[in-house]
């Protein structure tokens, strides 16, 4: 993993913090963390009112389904929120469904989609993050759900800053509240305050992505935990274990990918982890043979390899759809999207030619100077 990733730790030796807070697992007591669990549930199955037990917010992935799966064995009745995608694809709905056909309530909060398209456009071109409406809306539906339903207890999956290395401050936190949120849950310093009079933008517009206020998080009680922090953390058990309750896979590896079993809700992902590579120089592949080196299931030589031949592709297609109709909701052209990418392309990551400019090939891919990040 590269150092150019945000909140990345190195330590003395060049072990990053994500290896780091993985190889603290091995001496965890999971049966005790789970009874822990256990017992903070049966807390708030007394104090239920005649409501549901808890929330868990769910997207249909493999890991809220996995999620959903969890929580029912444990003898809990959960609210299912989904805060709708930006660009819903058609494997993601068949999977919402099948997650609610587990046998749960589930409500669903689709914004509207004029300003989510405006959104999704201040995001691309302000902060090189076309996502960044739908990872602020993850983290505020549910919790104004809780608020509203009058149901304390959220349950969220993974700790990412845990899962992909973080400050250790973050990296150690089982409970996800608005400070988690402002300082890690995807901002990228541009705050929903700043969003009024663009475009027509006005408050009123921007509900689903204002956070409660403290006073109405208080007189609910609302709290947050992460299930990863009490039951071990797998993506690839994870997406075995929801396909065998009924969760569906794309046909092949998934754009941008090496795996066929995540990000397969949103057409527009794409587009975000390309955007990653731009500014950091790692991608979603990056991301993935990091995960499985960790746990033993690929070399580091094969990684690399895996890496430098799928990272970073340029993004003509996601799930089978074309870009040129994933980015038409925004009234962009492929030119002017080329032309952003550029913008927030990190130079000194890339092979330039001797004028400075990137050079690419004919698909318009880029290469990294160093691919083993040494």
């Amino acid at each position: 993993m590269s150092n150019s990733k945000p909140d990345l730790v190195l330590d003395e030796n060049g072990i990053c913090s994500a290896c780091l807070n993985y190889e603290k697992r091995i001496i965890v007591n999971w049966e005790e963390r789970k009874r822990d669990l256990e017992n903070i549930l049966e807390k708030y199955k007394k104090n239920n009112k005649g409501s549901w037990d808890c929330i868990v917010p769910v997207s249909g992935g493999k890991d809220s389904t996995y999620q959903v799966i969890k929580i029912l064995e444990l003898g809990l009745n959960p609210l299912c929120v989904t805060s709708t995608t930006c660009d819903e694809s058609i494997l993601g709905r068949k999977n919402i469904l099948n997650l609610r056909n587990l046998g749960v309530d589930h409500v669903q909060m689709s914004p509207n989609p004029i300003i989510r398209a405006k959104l999704n456009r201040i995001g691309l071109t302000q902060v090189g993050d076309i996502s960044w409406p739908e990872h602020v809306g993850i983290f505020t539906i549910p919790v104004r759900a809780a608020v509203q339903f009058k149901v304390p207890l959220i349950i969220w999956g993974e700790n990412s800053q845990n899962e992909y290395g973080g400050p250790a401050a973050a990296s150690t936190k089982n409970v996800l509240n608005r400070e988690w949120l402002e300082e890690y849950g995807g901002l990228l310093g541009l705050r929903v305050s700043d969003l009024t009079e663009i475009d027509g933008i006005e408050s009123k517009h921007l509900i689903n992505y204002r956070y409660p206020s403290d006073e109405e998080l208080q007189e609910v009680g609302v709290t947050g935990l992460f299930l990863g922090h009490y039951l071990p953390w797998d993506g690839l058990s994870n997406a075995k274990i929801a396909e065998a309750n009924g969760f569906s896979t794309f046909d092949k590896n998934v754009e941008g990918s090496m795996v066929n079993y995540e990000n397969l809700d949103n057409y527009q992902t794409g587009i975000h982890d390309y955007f990653k590579f731009l500014k950091f120089g790692f991608g979603r592949v990056t991301d993935l043979a990091c995960l499985y080196i960790r746990r033993g299931r690929l070399s580091r030589e094969d990684g690399l390899s895996v890496v430098k031949k799928e990272d970073g592709k340029f993004p003509w297609t996601y799930l089978g759809k074309e870009l040129e109709e994933i980015i038409k909701p925004m009234d962009m052209s492929i030119k002017e999207f080329i032309k952003i990418c550029d913008r927030f392309t990190n130079k000194k990551l890339f092979l330039k030619d001797s004028s400075g400019n990137l050079i690419k090939d004919e698909s318009g891919n880029l290469t990294k100077i160093n691919y083993d990040n040494l």
